[in-house]
């Protein structure tokens, strides 16, 4: 999800008193606003307005020119050289440089900094597997880790980055496009340590905004950069100051909203979303974004490491209620992993999925159906009617709709299959931290696409990968991973990738979608030049 906050203002300018100072709902209070460690959607939705990759996406999800003006491919696609602006600058006014993305993409795949997205924005660059140490089986390194045996050099002017790839990557331009790659100051990250991206007066960034307060769990305010160089048209940004309210309760925002506080917010309560659809159609919004709502299955604990428990507790879902009448249709009941819209080498990945599969989903939409197979799964896991099996704990975190989703997957579990189910919700960051550590059984879970690429939903569950909260491991879909990045072939690829999502649904059932997601949202309808 994108959410562009660097063109905004009034439509009726000088009639309204925010019209220089715009106020957001974005979500929590972020786990990271660190680029190399955040993966969260809050938190990048913040980094966007206050960094700029060497690349963008504008608002027609098209790759632009931001930092760097220019790049060039070589023939073999594997050498890509991107030429700097001139005259860019950190927001403290000191020169910032191509030898500035070098040291980030390094300090990415710094085994020291645990990046959760290492592997997604530079496992294809030549030295990647070297600088971390060329991991074996478990995930241990048996070389030194270097990070700058990573294929990314500056030239020494700073004018020039040249990054090798070790295998042609044909999105390698919305890689160098995402968040993470964020240009970090070296001089500040080496003087504070983690502690630089958590207060203002050492937050240095490069991005249409700089921070200028912060107060945990309340705001986070943003004044406009008056050193800021890119991509992004700086005439048009006319707020001098952007507010992000740290609110993740729906009915929270939504006063917030209703009384003039905030301007734009992402989240609603889903019985207001009736009324708005038919009352409020000039203010409420429903885009289409690429991703899924699903839980995770720890597979490194009982009983969760049988695979025939985990198609029982995904099959006993009725995904279409939970899409239909907790979150009053606004989202699309799933019963596949990679949703509509991820584009294949020819149509969509979703649409060709289910063409492989005889026309049908990897899972029935027929709920009748799907209950008798998850019994039979159950018994067939050694727990007829839910006879043996242990208490379990679903883990979610502190919001509305969450919490109605985690009362209804426990009801449906308690009276279908005869399994107990104990909730438990916490904070956004000790649920982040938490299910990142594998501290859990069941979670709730849900992806964005990075970009519009199935690679952006499959390559995360490759072993040990930083996204990997189930804990999987499986050298087949492993190699299906590699297979699909090491060809320059469209065809091949795809087919590589179907043949992962085939394992990782069709056979290991390593995770329940429930629905594809869409993002509601609400903006004030005298702004003019804010999306999602």
């Amino acid at each position: 999800m994108v959410a562009c906050m660097t063109s905004c203002g009034s439509k009726d300018t000088g009639k309204k008193e925010w019209d220089k100072s715009v106020t957001v709902q974005v979500g929590p209070n972020p786990e990271t606003l660190d680029p190399a460690l955040n993966s969260a959607v809050d938190g990048g939705n913040m980094l966007i307005t206050l960094f700029e990759t060497l690349l963008i996406i504008d608002k027609d999800n098209n790759v632009q020119p931001g930092q760097a003006e220019k790049y060039t491919v070589s023939d073999d696609g594997l050498t890509w050289t991107f030429t700097m602006r001139d005259g860019l600058k950190w927001s403290d006014g000191t020169e910032l440089n191509a030898k500035d993305y070098e040291y980030t993409f390094k300090r990415i795949v710094d085994t020291n900094v645990a990046a959760p997205y290492a592997l997604t924005v530079a496992g294809m660059i030549e030295g990647y597997l070297d600088a971390r140490g060329n991991p074996d089986a478990d995930g241990k390194p048996t070389t030194t880790p270097d990070p700058n045996l990573l294929n990314v050099k500056a030239s020494d002017d700073g004018k020039t980055l040249t990054i090798k790839l070790a295998y042609p990557c044909s999105y390698f331009d919305k890689i160098v496009s995402f968040g993470t790659t964020s240009p970090v100051q070296k001089a500040t990250v080496e003087a504070n340590g983690d502690a630089w991206a958590t207060k203002p007066e050492t937050y240095i960034c490069n991005g249409p905004f700089m921070i200028s307060e912060w107060t945990p769990s309340e705001r986070i305010v943003c004044k406009k950069n008056p050193n800021y160089k890119g991509g992004w048209d700086s005439s048009k940004i006319v707020a001098d100051t952007l507010t992000f309210l740290l609110l993740e309760d729906s009915s929270a925002s939504y006063a917030a909203y209703t009384s003039g506080t905030a301007q734009m917010i992402k989240d609603v309560p889903t019985e207001e979303i009736p009324t708005l659809k038919e009352q409020r159609k000039d203010e409420f919004y429903i885009d289409t974004i690429l991703g899924t709502y699903y839980i995770s299955l720890n597979l490194s604990k009982a009983p969760f490491d049988n695979v025939n428990v985990r198609k029982a507790l995904s099959l006993a879902i009725d995904r279409e209620y939970v899409a239909s009448t907790i979150m009053q249709g606004t989202y699309t009941a799933a019963y596949n992993y990679v949703g509509p819209n991820i584009i294949d080498s020819e149509g969509m990945f979703f649409d060709n999925a289910k063409k492989a599969n005889n026309g049908n989903t990897y899972i029935s939409a027929d709920h009748e159906a799907n209950l008798a197979a998850a019994k039979q799964a159950l018994a067939d896991a050694g727990y007829p009617n839910g006879e043996g099996f242990p208490t379990v704990e679903y883990l979610y975190n502190t919001a509305d709709n969450h919490k109605k989703i985690g009362e209804a997957l426990q009801n449906m579990w308690q009276t279908e299959l005869g399994v107990t189910v104990n909730l438990n919700n916490q904070d956004w960051n000790v649920f982040l931290q938490n299910r990142k550590d594998g501290n859990f059984q069941i979670a709730r879970n849900g992806w964005i696409a990075d970009y519009n690429d199935p690679c952006s939903f499959l390559d995360m569950w490759y072993t040990d990968g930083g996204n990997n909260d189930a804990q999987y491991s499986n050298p087949d879909y492993d190699a299906a991973i590699d297979a699909a990045k090491a060809t320059s072939d469209p065809e091949e690829r795809m087919k590589a990738f179907h043949e992962a999502e085939d394992i990782l649904i069709g056979q290991d059932s390593v995770l329940a979608p429930i629905y594809f997601y869409t993002q509601p949202y609400m903006l004030n309808p005298d702004i003019d030049g804010m999306y999602y």
